[in-house]
């Protein structure tokens, strides 16, 4: 799909779609009076005829309107009475593409407002609305595939709205290659391969380092390498810079992702339902992925680093067993009672490697990690555990300005009682109850003191159904927008 910035007074031709505004009790924007008044009050009275409020996400379909070459008029509610927010646009501008995207036009207009960052925003929104993952499909229909092929979106300066999406453009790119990993089969995309689409980044000014097995082992990495011992595909570990700080030397922030591209629960192995979801237990990967691909699209002026575990929990002959002892690159021991809490056990030697190497400013990691967050917090929040106030602060306030809210959850130190190992250092996993915190206790073992917050996106990573215009059914690329956020407003410059 192409997005183009036309002129504002650029008209929608006989195959095209015109999406103009309507704000609280259906108070028409000034573009839909324009259209209203071109087509003899026929908005009007369609609004009068029915029960379009101008509601928020509320759309009205006008067919072949008299008095407009165009086939259709869309009148899109944002609420409000009539300053509408750049977020407002994006939702509505997804709302008008989601609409009218397989209604047969092949062009859709926007007259959202001209001024260049309400244009962009638009942009923003249709071009995450679009998102489609359909390489695997060869025998569709059609009239089942989306016949848009051109957004328009007016703008008072079509030239400096263009401007003002470059940036924006970079986030989504990112965000539309986080949900390609997510989407991918794990038949397909295998750590190996995980690893070889990074390294594509490079084209972008990333540095991408990948460590296996071989060297992971000699850097004492037990924990990670037991998690992958039952799969015949090589456990990896991504290393990703973007130095884009003036000085290139200086302190970093770092992104730690739990990459497990398939995830049968190993010996302890999951139950056959919904088993074929577990293709998206490398959510967290991804996003660290799509981070440092927004980080690098738009030239940040910061020196981060992504650090991606990537392993495929299989049984086999060679797989680990529950009463298994490993050894992590901390040098601490941990009993592992159930291998399909696995995940902690990657990100454990993951967030080690990140601070003694790297000693950044903070560490956020991302992951997929306990069916017990959703229990808590359901499918519209993230779970964050933090060992600092400031971190966790910046990270709510980003997640609010990006639509990818959090909830902080506590931490309290007596809950790692829980998780006391009779004969080493700690066990994996401490029972069903606070499942999700004591999970998070585990992986505060292995940050060393450092600034550190982790994020529980196993209910938030894949929607099905999804109630976000700009986020189709599937893979969300949940983390991207909230992580580059939070490097724009806080550590840049």
């Amino acid at each position: 799909m192409r997005i183009e910035f036309v002129p504002a007074d650029a008209q929608a031709g006989a195959n095209a779609a015109l999406a103009v505004l309507a704000y609280e009790a259906a108070a028409l924007s000034p573009e839909a009076k324009a259209v209203n008044e071109a087509t003899g009050g026929a908005l009007a009275r369609a609004v009068a005829g029915g029960r379009f409020t101008g509601a928020k996400g509320q759309t009205l379909d006008l067919i072949a309107p008299a008095g407009l070459e165009a086939a259709r008029v869309l009148l899109v509610g944002v609420d409000g009475q009539g300053a509408v927010e750049p977020e407002t646009i994006e939702i509505a501008a997804g709302h008008a593409f989601q609409a009218l995207k397989a209604s047969g036009v092949t062009e859709l207009v926007l007259k959202l407002g001209g001024d260049a960052e309400t244009a962009a925003r638009a942009a923003f929104g249709v071009k995450l609305a679009a998102y489609r993952f359909d390489k695997y499909r060869t025998t569709e229909k059609a009239e089942k595939k989306p016949s848009v092929g051109v957004v328009k979106i007016a703008a008072a300066d079509p030239a400096k709205a263009q401007k003002a999406f470059a940036g924006l453009e970079a986030v989504a790119d990112a965000v539309l290659f986080s949900r390609d990993l997510v989407s991918e089969p794990a038949n397909v995309l295998y750590p190996e391969e995980f690893a070889t689409r990074v390294k594509g980044l490079e084209k972008l000014g990333l540095e991408v380092e990948v460590l296996g097995e071989a060297e992971m082992a000699k850097l004492g990495m037990g924990s990670l390498l037991g998690v992958g011992q039952g799969s015949r595909r090589e456990s990896q570990l991504v290393v990703i810079k973007w130095l884009g700080a003036a000085d290139k030397s200086a302190q970093p922030v770092a992104f730690v992702g739990k990459g497990v591209t398939f995830d049968t629960g190993g010996i302890s192995i999951k139950p056959a339902d919904g088993m074929e979801d577990m293709k998206w237990d490398m959510g967290g990967a991804a996003a660290v992925a799509g981070v440092m691909h927004a980080l690098a699209g738009r030239k940040a002026k910061v020196n981060a680093i992504g650090i991606l575990g990537l392993v495929e929990n299989m049984p086999d002959g060679n797989a680990q067993r529950p009463g298994d002892v490993v050894t992590s690159m901390s040098g601490q021991t941990i009993e592992v009672i159930n291998t399909d809490a696995e995940g902690r056990l990657v990100l454990a030697d993951a967030l080690w490697y990140c601070q003694d190497r790297f000693k950044p400013k903070f560490m956020i990691d991302l992951a997929t990690l306990t069916g017990a967050i959703i229990i808590s917090l359901g499918h519209d929040l993230g779970g964050l555990f933090s060992n600092n106030d400031g971190l966790s602060e910046k990270l709510l306030a980003a997640g609010k300005a990006e639509r990818e809210p959090l909830w902080r959850m506590p931490m309290p130190a007596a809950y790692e009682k829980q998780i006391e190992s009779p004969i080493a250092d700690m066990k994996n996993i401490g029972g069903r109850p606070a499942g999700s915190i004591t999970a998070a206790l585990f992986l505060q073992k292995f940050v060393n003191g450092l600034p550190w917050a982790h994020l529980d996106i196993a209910s938030v990573a894949w929607k099905k159904p999804s109630t976000d215009p700009t986020v189709p059914d599937g893979a969300v690329g949940f983390g991207v927008r909230l992580l580059n956020r939070l490097v724009a407003d806080a550590y840049e410059g």
